[in-house]
């Protein structure tokens, strides 16, 4: 088949492009933008198409009819290349209806790592520990990693490794043999209004699943555990033989060694446990990029605080500089932030990437959002310019560790200052 990816520099449909170029259907794709995946789709001889007003679909088309258009549930129902699909007559789906073929259609037994937070780190931590254990695998990714691609589809495999999201209940599309569940906290808003619809949601994802592992204080949040296979563990496990920094990584590492021993039994756990601990880590997930500076995707206050621990037992002084994600999203967790910063000597908060809104709200200012810390005292509202930059230069000077979070622009403008200097 000759399958059109929109948006195909996503950290969601990149990898799916990679595992339909392995299965050797014929993959073409845009983007606004060039980034870190579409080079890596470049490279291995994808076509990348630059624009999205409806002419690359178009030029594409007549060189070659297009049997199938997929699509992420970011794009909007009026998008050129969407409404050009339609016009068409060519199959249209989002992302993980096609997976969810894929998988199916090359009889692959699917591994499902979802839940609130630690998704791409379990997932990578999964990858990793099998391909050091040199099983075969087909996986996908929302990130890019150092030592594999972001997808890839392995004809020797029998196993799907997928970072499998909640938001716009993709997850619902899929029925695996192996859920990994790796935490649960109310998120996603515009799609779980509240509490009980996230619930509800994750309950019938289980429902969905052959087997489940989950933490104990998990399935609690979930207040049922009717028509679930499971396995949940205590969260309060010894796991210091797990040598991975961060006590959130260490759990995530439990959950991949025990599914790894059910899958395969036979395997010795001393060189499953080898493998977890060589784990070199994902981009974007506390990414080292210079000395003393890391960057980091967590928009949450749970991730935030997360990710502070793990900061803090490398170095006792840390520095934070957040961006936060979306502004609908400030309103409903804002209070969670009360003490979630509090492992930070320093905080600098940035104005809220704005994404997705509901034009009704009024715009939470850093002040608004800052002023609910119960360290508010060492907290300021700051901007992405050379006075933030000295800031961050000079706590690096003085062998401190500055940790730059968010989901939205934070990254690339760190990266960029780096280049420059």
């Amino acid at each position: 088949m000759r399958l059109y990816f929109s948006g195909i520099g996503g950290v969601g449909i990149g990898p799916l492009a990679e595992i339909a170029h392995d299965a050797n259907h014929m993959v073409v794709g845009s983007d606004m933008q060039k980034s870190s995946i579409t080079q890596q789709l470049q490279a291995k001889g994808i076509e990348v198409m630059i624009g999205q007003d409806g002419s690359q679909i178009q030029k594409a088309h007549e060189a070659a009819s297009i049997d199938w258009f997929i699509y992420t549930s970011a794009l909007p129902p009026d998008h050129p290349e969407l409404r050009y699909a339609h016009d068409n007559g060519i199959r249209v789906s989002k992302r993980d209806e096609f997976l969810a073929y894929f998988i199916k259609d090359h009889d692959l037994q699917l591994v499902a790592i979802a839940g609130t937070h630690g998704k791409t780190t379990t997932t990578g931590l999964f990858m990793y520990a099998l391909h050091h254990l040199d099983i075969p695998l087909s996986y996908s990714v929302g990130t890019t990693v150092s030592w594999a691609s972001s997808g890839a589809y392995d004809s020797a495999s029998k196993l799907f490794v997928y970072e499998c999201d909640e938001y716009d209940r993709n997850f619902l599309h899929f029925e695996p043999s192996l859920s990994i569940i790796t935490a649960l906290d109310h998120d996603h808003v515009d799609t779980y209004p509240t509490v009980e619809d996230y619930r509800d949601a994750f309950v019938k994802f289980l429902q969905q699943s052959s087997y489940s592992m989950i933490w104990e204080k998990d399935l609690r949040y979930l207040e049922t555990s009717d028509d679930i296979n499971y396995e949940a563990y205590d969260e309060n496990l010894d796991l210091s033989y797990i040598t991975l920094p961060g006590d959130h990584v260490r759990h995530n590492a439990y959950l991949v060694e025990r599914a790894i021993q059910r899958l395969f039994p036979d395997l010795d756990q001393q060189k499953i446990i080898q493998a977890i601990n060589a784990f070199p880590g994902t981009a974007r997930r506390f990414e080292k990029l210079a000395e003393n500076l890391y960057t980091d995707y967590g928009h949450h206050p749970t991730e935030i605080a997360a990710t502070l621990q793990l900061a803090r037992e490398i170095n006792d002084h840390v520095v934070l500089v957040y961006q936060p994600h979306q502004n609908v999203r400030q309103h409903e967790i804002r209070d969670q932030y009360r003490d979630s910063m509090k492992l930070a000597e320093t905080i600098y908060w940035l104005p809220t990437y704005l994404t997705r809104e509901d034009p009704n709200l009024p715009t939470l200012t850093p002040e608004d959002l800052l002023n609910v810390l119960v360290n508010n005292d060492v907290a300021h509202p700051a901007k992405m310019n050379e006075v933030l930059w000295t800031s961050i230069e000079n706590a690096r000077a003085a062998g401190k560790l500055v940790l730059c979070m968010g989901a939205g622009t934070i990254d690339g403008w760190v990266r960029q200052q780096l280049a420059d200097t």
